[in-house]
């Protein structure tokens, strides 16, 4: 650990902490492992938590850790569960998580997907009875490194109200997307179907900060701008009304009862007011472009970066560059700021 950053008075305590990427790897591991998380179950959470926080996306880094800490004192979760896996089918492959955490699941699974992709052209990953925490990103970036295009999704809780409602209905429902790129970092998006991740909201509240309108309604219905509000009395709401209302019964459906799990309101009625981490199902979905192409593979290749190079060349940003170019600056620095109140309260996980 470096000096701290952003230091008022050689009296005042630090804002930031400065880690590497291994002592944030290394944090990762030994909370969880403290709070008797097998070592092949940590492993996989601490990978994730270390991109999070290599790639700024603050919300999904060691912050996570305060969440899964609870999950796992909630005592629902198996925590040396072993993923098994079973075929079915062609283009199918299934994992029941065994009531472990989706971060091990999907790294079993992932591997025989990639093989049924090369065979089949088209292929998925289902995932049940996995406790799931984190961002999408991080399981269809692994993917498209082997050239495949994938789409993955999954429900939460029960947060956030439909367009037109006031009762929470859907989870916060992230979908992500990647495609591989010629010569670049892989076309990648990662979205709540939410007007923004439940995360945000939470270090809002920690912060202090109003919210931003549209991003949640108290108990009656009517606009906050209070994050425990939101949180605790009221709902978040979807991205985009009507739109994003619709896309997010799309992954209910999906995700949920189209591959025997759970929907938002069935985990959190599981949850019954622990606040575990949420507990359904996830579906993910691998393209082998090669499969799909009428002529030259190379050329439709070609095609895509045509449509990438009409985006950039008139100064719009593709999704996740922020977050590609936060990578850059961490890998060159080799260390990430953490604020310090965050840093100390993850300590405080580890007495």
């Amino acid at each position: 650990m470096r000096a701290p950053q952003s230091v008022a008075s050689s009296a005042a305590p630090p804002a930031c902490i400065t880690l590497t990427l291994e002592e944030v790897h290394d944090l990762s591991l030994r909370v969880l492992t403290h709070h008797g998380l097998s070592s092949a179950q940590a492993q996989a959470i601490a990978r994730v938590i270390t991109a999070g926080e290599r790639d700024e996306c603050h919300s999904h880094g060691i912050y996570r850790l305060l969440s899964c800490t609870r999950t796992l004192q909630h005592g629902a979760v198996v925590r040396d569960a072993t993923p098994v896996v079973s075929d079915r089918g062609p283009g199918v492959v299934a994992v029941d998580a065994q009531f472990g955490f989706s971060q091990l699941a999907f790294e079993v699974g992932s591997k025989v997907l990639l093989e049924k992709v090369a065979k089949t052209g088209v292929a998925a990953l289902v995932i049940n009875n996995c406790y799931h925490f984190s961002a999408l990103w991080p399981e269809v970036e692994a993917l498209v490194e082997h050239g495949v295009a994938a789409l993955a999704m999954t429900p939460s809780h029960s947060w956030v109200a439909p367009a037109g409602g006031r009762r929470p209905v859907f989870g916060t429902n992230p979908i992500a997307f990647g495609w591989p790129r010629v010569g670049a970092h892989p076309y990648v998006f990662d979205f709540a179907t939410s007007a923004v991740a439940r995360g945000e909201i939470e270090l809002y509240r920690r912060s202090g900060r109003a919210l931003p309108a549209g991003w949640g309604i108290d108990a009656d219905g009517a606009s906050s701008t209070d994050a425990a509000t939101v949180l605790d009395q009221g709902a978040m709401l979807t991205f985009g009304g009507y739109k994003g209302s619709a896309l997010s019964t799309m992954i209910e459906l999906l995700a949920g009862p189209l591959i025997g799990d759970m929907t938002s309101r069935e985990s959190r009625a599981k949850d019954d007011g622990a606040g575990a981490a949420p507990c359904h199902g996830e579906l993910v979905l691998a393209f082998d472009p090669r499969f799909f192409s009428q002529g030259d593979f190379l050329e439709d290749r070609m095609r895509a970066e045509k449509l990438f190079e009409g985006i950039t060349d008139q100064g719009a940003r593709l999704p996740s560059q922020r977050r590609f170019a936060a990578r850059e600056r961490s890998l060159g620095n080799g260390c990430v700021q953490v604020p310090a109140a965050l840093y100390y309260d993850v300590r405080q996980l580890l007495l």
